[in-house]
């Protein structure tokens, strides 16, 4: 089969490489879509120290399952699936404290082992999760995104009517101003540099968008401030927006290398809560409950190409062209198409 192959630190081909096999307790996955993400940039750059090359990216999948292991009972061959990379080892502290998000023996499809950016990929059968019936490829290589700004979602006091600033426009942001307005914010404003990206927030799911949060006009603050970006500036910036008692978030993936200052006695006087998300925990399904029950999605997928274009695809995510770019293996010859825009999210 053909896949997306890592060799090195910014060494990547398409490549034939050999037909998954299920395993014991395993299943293989046709895929459909698979999203491009910052991981994937950093596995790409040599930057992820848990990354073992060479290796086929990509941990936002979803397909077919075309084959089982010994031991498989379901889900049947035939099934469309979405499948949680995450693989949490069970044995470790933070497993059997059930904070399996946390494992101290970190592994997952498409960063330890190889992903989505292929026709087929065997995965665990557990972490294939049944996709409701209609629901379109878009939103099914959505769910593993979804289900970190649901588990982000979830780290939030959650208290209805309160105001909402989010740093970041890109896939991610988008994601967590659906999620929180659809928990009862009283409003979400978005602050990105990107105007383009501003442009598609406002008709989306942001009541206020800005290049800076300072013409947001809310001196007083806001209730809950989130980073979706990662970068260093905007976290700096974001900690000064949060208003008396509220909450910071930490969302975005950050340079491990990076430090960020900010006022300790800020935080101790104004009694902030500063708190960060990692990933997914306990949210895959309600993830794929939220979509089958009308969250619209799919407008977030500006680009869909197949993996003779991955270069221009990764070309274009760091050029912050568009939306999500989804890489569909199936598609041979493959070209990029742009996917329906639109509204959504105002779920």
């Amino acid at each position: 089969m053909r896949a997306v192959l890592v060799t090195g630190p910014g060494r990547v081909e398409v490549a034939e490489v050999p037909d998954p096999e299920p395993g014991p307790g395993e299943v293989v996955v046709e895929v459909s879509s698979c999203g491009l993400c910052g991981t994937d940039m950093h596995i790409l750059g040599g930057e992820l120290p848990s990354a073992r090359y060479p290796l086929v990216p990509g941990h936002e999948l979803a397909g077919r399952v075309v084959a089982l292991g010994a031991g498989v009972t379901g889900p049947a061959v035939g099934t469309r699936v979405a499948v949680d990379p995450n693989l949490p080892c069970g044995a470790c502290h933070y497993c059997r404290i059930g904070r399996g998000n946390l494992c101290e023996n970190y592994s997952a499809v498409g960063v330890t082992r190889d992903g989505g950016f292929a026709e087929r990929v065997a995965v665990p059968a557990r972490c294939a999760y049944v996709l409701p019936d209609g629901l379109s490829d878009a939103a099914a290589g959505l769910v593993e995104p979804l289900s970190c700004a649901v588990h982000g979602l979830n780290r939030l006091p959650r208290r209805p009517g309160e105001h909402y600033l989010v740093y970041g426009a890109g896939t991610m942001g988008l994601m967590m101003a659906a999620v929180v307005r659809g928990a009862g914010a009283a409003s979400v404003s978005m602050v990105d540099v990107n105007t383009d990206r501003l442009a598609f927030a406002e008709s989306f799911a942001a009541d206020a968008v800005a290049m800076d949060a300072g013409a947001l006009g809310r001196p007083e603050g806001f209730e809950v401030v989130i980073d979706a970006t990662g970068v260093v500036a905007a976290i700096e910036d974001g900690l000064t927006r949060v208003r008396k008692g509220g909450t910071f978030l930490q969302f975005g993936v950050a340079d491990p290398a990076r430090t960020a200052a900010f006022s300790p006695f800020a935080v101790y006087n104004r009694e902030i809560d500063i708190i960060g998300s990692m990933a997914v925990h306990h949210s895959f399904q309600p993830a794929i409950d939220l979509l089958a029950a009308g969250l619209d999605l799919d407008p977030l997928v500006s680009h869909v190409h197949g993996l003779d274009d991955f270069d221009e695809a990764v070309a274009a995510f760091r050029a912050g062209t568009g939306r999500k770019i989804h890489i569909a293996p199936g598609a041979r010859p493959a070209h990029p198409e742009a996917a329906t825009e639109g509204r959504g999210g105002r779920a």
